[in-house]
């Protein structure tokens, strides 16, 4: 009788559901992890671009910092040791980085700039073990049809845009005012999972 070895489980270190759905999709056994500082770093995550920092860099940069400091807080925790994996997602139009809204008027803002346009979705994949720490990067280009006035109103009213880069979730509502897609759809989403998987098989995951 065949003997079941145990899959490796590593750190997410992220609280988005979107990244936990993605990775339980392609069976990758994981806990999340929280990113709060030990008490005597009062430094936080500071996700402010450099000045004339190349987009790639910026987003490439984060995702490292954040799995950096992922494992830092596994080694002050004394947790057990898993590869701890960290993401981030930004969206660039005409050259300019575009985070999450700060309100919904700043989503609607971001939205009629989207609008009858196209713009690339970066999304950083970094893992980190034990002292080494590696990335891949996806880059999706994506076009809006022109959106009405009345249906951005109502895009905003749900919601759905406040916790999202470029003020949009693919996989939700928004889906409808996508007109043309290049590249990954699970990068679009925050975890490009083509990219994910190789990843992780650096890192001895056999998925």
């Amino acid at each position: 009788m065949p003997v079941e070895v145990p899959r490796p489980r590593l750190y997410l270190a992220s609280r988005s559901p979107r990244r936990r759905e993605l990775l339980a999709q392609i069976g990758v056994a994981f806990d999340t992890l929280v990113l709060r500082s030990p008490p005597r770093d009062v430094c936080e995550l500071d996700e402010s671009p450099l000045a004339a920092e190349d987009p790639i860099e910026y987003v490439q940069r984060i995702a490292r910092r954040k799995a950096e400091h992922g494992w830092s807080i596994v080694e002050w925790r004394k947790l057990p040791p898993q590869a701890v994996l960290a993401a981030d997602t930004t969206l660039v139009l005409a050259g300019e980085l575009i985070g999450k809204p700060r309100d919904a008027d700043d989503a609607g803002t971001i939205l009629r700039r989207l609008s009858g346009k196209g713009h690339r979705v970066l999304s950083a994949v970094a893992v980190a073990h034990s002292g080494r720490i590696e990335t891949v990067l996806s880059v999706s280009e994506v076009r809006f049809r022109v959106l009405e006035e009345e249906e951005i109103a109502r895009y905003v009213a749900s919601g759905e845009p406040m916790d999202k880069a470029g003020a949009y979730g693919i996989q939700g509502r928004a889906g409808m005012f996508v007109e043309h897609l290049a590249g990954s759809y699970s990068g679009v989403m925050g975890l490009p999972l083509c990219e994910t998987a190789q990843l992780l098989k650096c890192f001895s995951f056999r998925l």
